[in-house]
């Protein structure tokens, strides 16, 4: 069987944590033969680890011994290398999010269909076993038409302390982009694309920018600190649905939470974890569910969606266009608080 040659661009903790030991896990179908970064003493560090043979300073200079490569840069450069790897003709998983603004997701749209190249993005919510459960449980009409959706991000007093993730010039925004934007895709995947009319948000970063901080998650300069910690958000979509979205890396809350809750017209569900709310019988009914197969394994369930979708043997689940709707809709919500005014999109 013919192995689909991977590369690495960006060997940090992302690239090192959770793609690089997925691929491992799949060699009957994958080998890891290069591996970039700008700093080229963590690419050879990262390549003797995980005994990668070739080691480039220049992404460039790796797409000559690849067929896809997986991007783990900060989001500035996402565009600029997907679409050197696209128009290289080769296949391009890239983290999330897409892209700092969507011009630029477009931009690796366009390449990917030009070139006959796959695309996606590192959106690994929709792989999640709770995810795909509430998928079908959708898809079977278990809720019957979705109305309103409560979507919750929340972190206590956990702002990255390491990396560029504070850095906007670098990422483009903080907990929206970092994290919230997860679960923004996760709830658009589920409720199947719908499109959105209007966004009211908010961004807030005076938390962050206080002294004396108590964080979990390292030290970071309030004084430089340049980012939201904490976003709220209100977003209505053609055919009546709306949708409640809070994400933070720095609230103010009892323990952090992740929810997300959809309510139908026949019923409702929450997905972490997973229950099913119905009326039937005269009764009210709350179902759980128990999960089989183990730990989830996530990144392995998004890498080998990846590599069979270049090998032709799968649809990929997290499709490019998807992805730049989610982009969208953070811009909209940068957008209304910057401007105090809803967004008509």
């Amino acid at each position: 069987m013919t192995l689909l040659k991977m590369g690495i661009i960006g060997a940090g903790g992302i690239a090192q944590d959770r793609h690089i030991p997925s691929y491992l896990k799949l060699k009957n179908k994958v080998e890891l033969t290069a591996v970039q970064d700008v700093n080229e003493a963590r690419a050879k560090e990262a390549a003797e680890k995980f005994h990668i043979p070739n080691v480039f300073s220049n992404y460039h200079d790796l797409f000559k011994e690849v067929d896809a490569v997986t991007i783990c840069t900060p989001n500035k450069f996402h565009a600029e290398i997907a679409v050197a790897a696209l128009e290289a003709g080769v296949h391009v998983l890239c983290e999330k999010p897409m892209a700092m603004t969507t011009t630029e997701c477009q931009a690796m749209i366009d390449a990917a269909n030009r070139y006959d190249s796959v695309l996606s993005i590192g959106y690994h919510f929709r792989h999640m076993h709770e995810s795909q459960v509430a998928k079908k449980a959708i898809i079977n009409n278990e809720i019957g038409d979705p109305l309103v959706t409560r979507v919750q991000a929340m972190r206590r007093r956990k702002v990255p302390g390491w990396g560029v993730f504070t850095n906007k010039e670098l990422q483009g925004g903080g907990s929206l982009i970092d994290f919230g934007c997860h679960l923004l895709d996760l709830a658009l995947w589920l409720l199947d694309d719908p499109k959105p009319v209007e966004v009211m948000g908010r961004a807030y970063d005076r938390l962050s920018k206080t002294p004396g901080q108590v964080n979990d998650w390292g030290e970071f300069d309030h004084e430089t600190f340049n980012v939201d910690d904490h976003v709220t958000a209100y977003i209505a979509f053609e055919n009546g649905l709306s949708m409640q979205f809070e994400c933070s890396w720095a609230a103010n809350i009892k323990e952090d939470n992740t929810t997300l809750s959809i309510s139908g017209v026949d019923g409702g569900l929450s997905v972490f974890p997973f229950e099913l709310y119905q009326a039937k019988y005269g009764e009210l009914w709350d179902s759980q569910v128990k999960l089989r197969g183990g730990a989830d394994d996530f990144g392995l369930k998004q890498a080998e969606n990846f590599v069979d979708s270049c090998m032709g043997a799968a649809d990929l689940v997290v499709e490019p266009e998807q992805a730049l709707k989610v982009t969208q809709l953070m811009e909209a919500i940068y957008a209304s608080s910057k401007t105090g005014t809803s967004i008509k999109l």
